[in-house]
């Protein structure tokens, strides 16, 4: 059984939980800079084998993988350590928050042989688990276009201190979900354009960076797509709008998966339309804490996934490039929202040498 530390214990709350409930992995330690939380996971957990020292996880020779949920500037640096260990890693996302670590990166694991993976959870929540089956047996023909939002009432967030610095961006740290739905299923994108804003509520707040935005991308196809994110704003209730939805329309049929919800609906080429949704036993396992606040369900299916490709020697994706091709999207869009003009992928590949 692969043995796996965890750093980053706010997020990776939900990675413990997944690790502990696994008969894939065993948990050998977890890491916080921050030792009252790694206490009120210790007792939360019964599992008390915790440091503050990120060496001491590097250099334990029974750890075979660091699993990173910290604030999305340290990733580079967390994950540039951990293949220097010699230690497969599993990274929430986004990857990296500046394309400027993306070379070392790459190097790196090429040298170390060592597998990197993303914690793109949303593609292991049960509803986008069935509508990617779906579109991969041709339930809805060929892609036409794509829709995702990422819209939540997040106000609670603007507590925390972190939250006002400029190093923050919902960009990153919210649509990189619906962001990575277009790549999954548009990967070609050649062009981005967008715009955001600091709305009234985030301003009040102290926020630096866009919590309202949307943008739109064109494929090198043809093929166009729209992203959108709302963070400081109340939201509808849940039987009316998801708070994350990823909807693909096609030549023959159309499908929508939701989340929070458990809920997928689809039109199939022979026009039969269905709503399926997912009973208690699948909710629970999916949220295990108080008010969905956290995921571990998702956690489990990926860190399983991300095992088993380990064990049996197969890519599990997002791998390091597609990590790096989702933020390079993000960067594009970030770039949009200080020009205020369309942004050609091609240029920042070449811009960073990643091509």
């Amino acid at each position: 059984m692969l043995q796996i530390g965890i750093l980053g214990l706010g997020e990776g709350r939900s990675a413990m939980s997944a690790a502990l409930q696994s008969s894939k992995l065993q948990l050998k330690m977890i890491c916080d800079a921050n030792e009252d939380l790694c206490k009120t996971r210790a007792e939360e957990f019964k599992f008390h084998q915790y440091t503050t020292s990120y060496a001491d996880m590097l250099v334990d020779p029974d750890i075979d993988i660091i699993a990173i949920y910290t604030p999305d500037h340290l990733h580079a640096a967390h994950i540039k350590l951990a293949l220097e260990h010699n230690k497969h890693v599993i990274c929430t996302k986004p990857l990296i928050d500046n394309l400027r670590d993306a070379l070392e990166l790459v190097a790196l694991q090429k040298a170390s042989g060592k597998k990197v993976f993303v914690g793109q959870s949303s593609r292991f929540f049960e509803p986008y688990k069935r509508q990617r089956q779906d579109f991969e047996a041709g339930v809805i023909g060929e892609l036409i276009t794509i829709e995702s939002h990422y819209n939540a009432d997040h106000r609670w967030f603007l507590a925390k201190p972190w939250a006002k610095e400029k190093s923050f961006k919902w960009l990153f740290g919210g649509l990189s979900h619906p962001v990575d739905f277009i790549r999954y299923y548009m990967p070609d994108i050649e062009e981005v354009m967008g715009y955001g804003m600091i709305s009234k509520n985030a301003k009040e707040a102290g926020l630096q960076n866009e919590d309202t935005m949307h943008f739109i991308f064109k494929a090198s196809d043809g093929k166009i797509a729209r992203v959108s994110g709302v963070y400081t704003s109340p939201t509808q209730p849940v039987q009316r709008e998801s708070g994350m939805s990823c909807i693909l329309r096609g030549t023959h049929g159309a499908s929508q998966a939701d989340y929070h919800e458990l809920r997928y609906a689809v039109t199939n080429k022979e026009g039969e339309e269905k709503i399926i949704t997912w009973g208690d036993a699948t909710l629970k396992y999916y949220f295990r804490f108080e008010g969905q606040s956290h995921h571990a369900g998702e956690y489990q299916n990926y860190m399983e996934y991300f095992a088993d490709s380990i064990e049996q020697n197969f890519t599990a994706y997002p791998d390091l490039k597609e990590g790096i091709g989702t933020v390079v999207l993000l960067q594009a869009m970030d770039l949009c929202l200080q020009t205020g003009a369309p942004v050609k992928i091609k240029a920042l590949l070449d811009e960073y040498n990643l091509r």
